[in-house]
């Protein structure tokens, strides 16, 4: 049986090129195949058009690049896309684009499924088949890329890792991911426009700290209260707030980074004041801000939408604390592209 061929992004710059000097060719034509496939996104060695027909053939005997399909898409009524993205083992992830009048963001998924056990959230009810690859990961990005130039005539503008999965459990697929986005080789966006969100994996939050990432932290916090957050997230058993605080207490210390808190507020189940007074000492340790977040229904009923009041009440007390509060409303709730209903209906 053929050897399986490698993908030929699994490899370096310098790997590419010590592979041509192997073949009695030049290193530059590393060079070369590297802006292929990654600052032009070339899916196929076809395209390659600079580099000679037998060089191709050459690369096709030995490589395959893996590249992602968008199978289906969906155009929401305010604008949103979702795609349904096909990976080359037959597994479906979704992404979005998120138009507003000054940005486009792309949400993207780090893994097939979820590690994670949060029961408000659809992508939760999936297993976790596996992670994705950095490459896979930075598809999903040039495909919203071109989406956002063809739908709203701009480049993308920001990126969120908020789609399926948990992204801090495939930390360095996702880390090489971020670096290729932001290398001047690969699409040269700023690290201040990425968002990696996580349900709090204390380990993995110093981690980064550690490694001094230069993007933004994002925290899908949605109670401070240890019995409450784990009745919806019962992973908060394993990791309770007093190792998230202590977590995001030194991530703060060594990155000067403020944290951002993703707060959805249920019906009658964090809308009463001691939610709101125990949310407001969770942020006083380090500087931080609070996005409320409208909830996306997931078919059964059991997690309601909180009433307009409580909204309200959330953002008096937050203000009156001097924590900046915004209230997000949902978009592409139409085609279940809002936040928590990315399941793989399609």
């Amino acid at each position: 049986m053929a050897n399986k061929k490698k993908d030929v992004r699994a490899l370096t710059k310098e790997q590419l090129r010590d592979f041509f000097v192997s073949q009695g060719d030049k290193a530059f034509r590393g060079n070369q195949v590297y802006e292929w496939l990654w600052s032009k996104g070339a899916h196929n060695f076809e395209d390659m058009t600079n580099i000679s027909k037998e060089t191709r053939q050459m690369l096709e005997d030995n490589f395959v690049i893996n590249h992602i399909k968008v199978d289906t898409m969906q155009r929401s009524s305010d604008g949103t896309v979702k795609n349904a993205v096909q990976l080359h083992d037959g597994l479906v992830v979704e992404s979005v684009l998120i138009p507003t009048k000054t940005r486009t963001t792309a949400c993207v998924s780090s893994q097939v499924g979820c590690s994670l056990d949060c029961r408000f959230c659809a992508t939760s009810r999936l297993k976790r088949m596996r992670n994705l690859n950095p490459d896979e990961i930075y598809d999903q990005v040039v495909a919203i890329d071109n989406e956002s130039r063809l739908y709203h005539d701009r480049p993308l503008s920001n990126i969120v890792f908020m789609g399926m999965g948990e992204p801090l459990m495939n930390y360095n697929n996702v880390i090489k991911a971020i670096d290729k986005i932001t290398d001047i080789e690969g699409l040269a966006m700023s690290p201040k426009r990425i968002t990696v969100s996580t349900s709090g994996v204390p380990k993995m939050i110093r981690k980064m700290a550690d490694d001094e990432v230069k993007f933004k932290l994002a925290v899908s916090l949605h109670s401070a209260i240890d019995e409450v957050r784990t009745s919806i997230m019962p992973f908060n058993e394993t990791f309770p707030l007093s190792d998230l605080r202590s977590a995001l207490e030194y991530w703060y210390s060594k990155t000067k980074s403020r944290i951002t808190y993703e707060y959805v507020v249920w019906k009658g189940i964090n809308d009463k004041r001691k939610d709101v007074d125990a949310l407001v000492q969770f942020c006083k340790f380090a500087p931080s801000k609070v996005n409320l977040i409208e909830y996306n229904p997931i078919d059964d009923g059991e997690f309601q939408q909180a009433q307009d009041e409580a909204l309200n009440m959330y953002v008096k007390v937050l203000e009156a604390n001097n924590i900046t509060v915004t209230i997000r409303r949902s978009r592409g709730k139409d085609i279940d592209a809002a936040c928590g209903q990315l399941a793989n209906k399609s």
